[in-house]
């Protein structure tokens, strides 16, 4: 048995409810300090499809929701083009705090080092214990790098359904917020072509299931 399974059987929370709970209570990193509090993935148990992004943002931190500020807007259009029902998937996060540094009286974005995603990933990976999903989707570097248990370049795997090294499939693509911050609307809309293709990819994986 290898130390997270019997950590598994010992300290795991039993049900998401109780997982929310005991995420609202980590310490295993620096980031609670700063933060609102945690935000915790949401949806059914059994869903088929896992979306994972990066961290929470500032609307995140304050709603304590994940994917309700601006890249979640563009998620939930993107998923709806490509025929997935946001409520029958999980949605989650990398990271559970948000990360940042003040620039006046704004919270701006900072991204999470190796070491914070590492200590996060023992809550994803109860995450997938718990919900046991049919495919992961790793929305950016951050959440393919917690997801894979290393650096993926997203450019050369992208819309590929790929083994995991600890059991499992997943597929990564972009975050929802780099096409926020793409200037050109012809580089806008054939990015966001591409991620509506890569969610379908994932659907039609998934298709028996939602």
């Amino acid at each position: 048995m290898s130390l997270f399974e019997q950590q598994l059987r010992e300290e795991t929370p039993r049900s998401l409810k109780a997982l929310r709970d005991a995420e609202n209570g980590c310490r295993r990193c620096d980031l609670y300090k700063f933060a609102t509090q945690a935000v915790p993935g949401e949806g059914p148990k059994n869903a088929p499809l896992m979306l994972i992004g990066e961290q929470p943002g500032n609307d995140e931190d304050l709603d304590g929701h994940p994917f309700v500020g601006p890249a979640g807007r563009v998620l939930d259009k993107a998923l709806q083009e490509a025929g997935i029902d946001r409520k029958q998937v999980y949605v989650t996060n990398a990271v559970k705090h948000f990360k940042h540094e003040m620039r006046g009286k704004r919270r701006l974005h900072k991204r999470p080092d190796p070491g914070e995603i590492e200590a996060c990933r023992w809550w994803q990976r109860i995450e997938r214990e718990l919900v046991k999903p049919k495919l992961m989707v790793a929305l950016g570097a951050t959440a393919a790098r917690s997801v894979f248990e290393r650096v993926i370049t997203i450019n050369k795997v992208r819309g590929e359904i790929l083994p995991l090294p600890n059991g499992g499939s997943a597929l990564v693509t972009i975050h929802p917020s780099y096409l926020l911050r793409l200037q050109e609307e012809r580089d806008k809309r054939a990015e966001y072509t591409r991620f509506v293709a890569d969610l379908s990819v994932a659907r039609d994986y998934a298709q028996t299931y939602l």
